[in-house]
């Protein structure tokens, strides 16, 4: 483990941006000296920008320098370095040193410091020069002295014994809603080591919400009193030490390496496990944690099979997060589950489900294969520990939680897998029901063809210009009719003989016909065609307040959606007619929803707020 020295500072920000980085400064501290106007040139602390910009620079300088430097070291950069810290395992002594040289160089030309080094290793630290050393192992006698405690990202690693540690110290804090929330948020566990443990006040503070009681009131006596002993009991983790290494050195190469995902659910809460099965070429087993959630229950009730299935989908995603991060070649994954409704749920391709199981299904069905699911007895699985919490005697005195089921290094001992468990009954509770309909008379297509139109188009711009056109097609016609009636009438007044004319009144209209023609459409038109479909869906979902306002009826019937719109208001205000008197759609209509589409695509996605203000 390594830091960068004062990592912001070494990364320069633009001259055009500087200005943004003032600040006065009195010299000395003098108060009644002359105030002076400075500029940052470089990135500071506390600013938002600064750990992406630093983190940009380093990352450049790597790539910046993959021609020139050696892969590992420049993999590093990229996959190993968390803002300034930068944690890295190699398989041996000599590697790390190298490692070491090749990373020093590598940031120096990128004009950054990589110092304060960590190590488990004394060889390592021994071919480091003492100033570049971290401060609790500058001046440790190597030979002899014990390697310090360091923390590690938050976690405490003890780098004498090569393992976690948890001696955790939380703050002092009242017996309320907020105090416990506030000590349980100051316990870090990213990889869920202590998931069992924190299940149980994760509960109290649930329990207190459905209660509704107040963030700053006294909780009540009961759990209170679990409250209070959960605390108590916490100095005992100080024991408890978790092997850093998935591995030992002597267990040698690794020929396969597989992940195993138990998953389980109970009426408090839901949680999975997952471990690395690691075997070599002597085929030998070794089982090493690997990650732990649990999660309470939410507080609207939900059946158990439910929440089986929601851990067993969780155990998809941190699979997915996992592949991502371990740099290990893996075989496929097993997922394990006590829950045959669940192993029904994904195995079943007959029966459709309600919205809740079929977008879970969907979802591990899209990620993994039917031949990743085991069934595993109650007893057997590590993840029942995270669905129900332990308290903290149960969880040092056990070590099933962190060397996993003894079954998964014997292959033939694996859980015998249940019987027909792909059928599932259509009275479950999760199928959809299908409904029977039966018709009396054959159905009459009475369809409007107007109707037909707006149904066809799927974008209001396209559905305006079409009726547009169709419009235009209209008037079109109604005008040749109309010059036809003309020319013919002028014939017959000049002459007795029409067929004699009949080539003259053709080419008359042709020339009309290609006038109206010419012309492309216009926004008037358009205009025109929005009003005739806003008029089209209002006499289908209004004909009859439309009815009773055409017949002089001041208001339209109480029982009528818009009865509160008053839509027989005038208002005399010297305001633009649309704006005294909006448009009424109904939600309903196809109409409403085309134009509410293409407003929320015009402006952007931007949001319920600016859709209505523009709409």
């Amino acid at each position: 483990m390594a830091d960068i020295e004062s990592m912001f500072h070494q990364v320069r920000v633009p001259d055009e941006d500087a200005d943004l980085l003032r600040f006065l400064w009195w010299p000395g501290g003098n108060l009644n000296e002359p105030v002076e106007e400075y500029r940052m040139c470089v990135h500071l602390f506390g600013a938002t920008s600064s750990p992406s910009c630093a983190s940009y620079a380093l990352r450049r300088t790597a790539q910046d320098a993959a021609t020139t430097t050696s892969p590992e070291a420049a993999e590093t950069i990229l996959k190993n370095f968390y803002v300034d810290d930068c944690l890295k395992s190699v398989a041996t002594e000599e590697e790390a040193v190298h490692l070491v040289k090749e990373l020093t160089k590598l940031c120096a030309s990128g004009g950054f410091h990589l110092t304060k080094w960590v190590s488990n290793s004394r060889a390592l630290l021994c071919s480091i020069p003492g100033n570049e050393r971290a401060a609790e192992v500058k001046d440790l006698d190597l030979q002899q002295d014990e390697l310090p405690v360091e923390r590690a990202l938050g976690v405490q690693w003890c780098t004498n014994s090569d393992s976690f540690k948890f001696g955790i110290q939380l703050p002092d804090k009242p017996c309320t809603r907020r105090g416990i929330l506030s000590v349980v948020s100051s316990v870090y566990n990213p990889m869920g080591f202590l998931a069992p443990l924190l299940l149980p006040v994760k509960l109290i503070l649930r329990n207190l919400c459905k209660d509704k009681t107040g963030w700053d009131e006294e909780i009540p006596q009961k759990p209170q009193q679990t409250w209070k002993k959960w605390l108590a009991d916490l100095d005992k983790l100080s024991e408890l030490s978790v092997s850093r290494c998935f591995k030992s050195s002597s267990f040698g190469l690794t020929k396969v390496a597989q992940i195993h995902h138990f998953s389980d659910a109970s009426q408090d809460g839901y949680g999975v496990v997952s471990y690395l099965l690691l075997t070599n070429e002597q085929e030998q087993k070794h089982i090493c944690f690997l990650m732990g959630k649990s999660r309470v229950a939410p507080l609207k009730q939900v059946t158990i099979p439910r929440m089986e299935l929601t851990a067993a989908m969780v155990s998809v995603k941190v699979d997915r997060v996992l592949k991502e991060e371990l740099q290990v070649p893996l075989t496929h994954s097993i997922f394990w589950t006590d829950s045959t409704t669940v192993l029904r749920y994904i195995e079943n391709e007959a029966l459709r489900f309600k919205t809740f199981v079929a977008n879970r299904v969907s979802f591990i069905r899209e990620a993994t294969t039917r031949a990743q699911w085991k069934y595993v007895n109650t007893s057997q699985n590590p993840a029942d520990q995270a669905s129900r919490g332990l308290k903290i005697e149960s969880f040092m005195s056990s070590d099933n939680w962190f060397q996993g089921p003894s079954f998964l290094s014997e292959p033939d001992d694996w859980p015998e897998q249940p019987e027909q468990s792909t059928y599932l009954s259509e009275s479950d509770e999760e199928v959809k029901t299908s409904a029977a309909v039966s018709c009396m008379n054959p159905v009459v297509d009475n369809t409007d063809p107007v109707n037909q139109l707006v149904e066809y188009y799927s974008s209001w711009y396209r559905l305006k210009k079409a009726t547009a056109w169709i419009l235009r097609l209209k008037e079109i016609l109604q005008h040749l009719r109309e010059k036809r009636k003309e020319l013919e009438s002028a014939v017959k007044e000049s002459e007795h003989d029409t067929g004699k004319h009949k080539p003259m009144v053709e080419e008359q209209m042709n020339i009309c016909k290609k006038n109206l023609e010419k012309r492309m459409l216009t926004v008037k038109e358009l205009s025109r065609a929005e009003m005739e479909l806003i008029k089209y869906s209002q006499r289908q979902t209004y004909a009859e307040e439309i009815k009773a306002l055409q017949q002089g009826n001041k208001s339209v019937k109480r029982t009528s959606p818009i009865f509160k719109l008053d839509p027989c208001l005038l208002n005399r205000s010297a305001m633009p007619e649309e704006a005294k008197h909006p448009v009424l759609l109904s939600k309903q209509h196809r109409v409403a929803y085309l134009i509410l589409h293409h407003t929320h695509l015009e402006t952007g996605c931007g949001g319920r707020n600016l859709v209505l203000a523009r709409l």
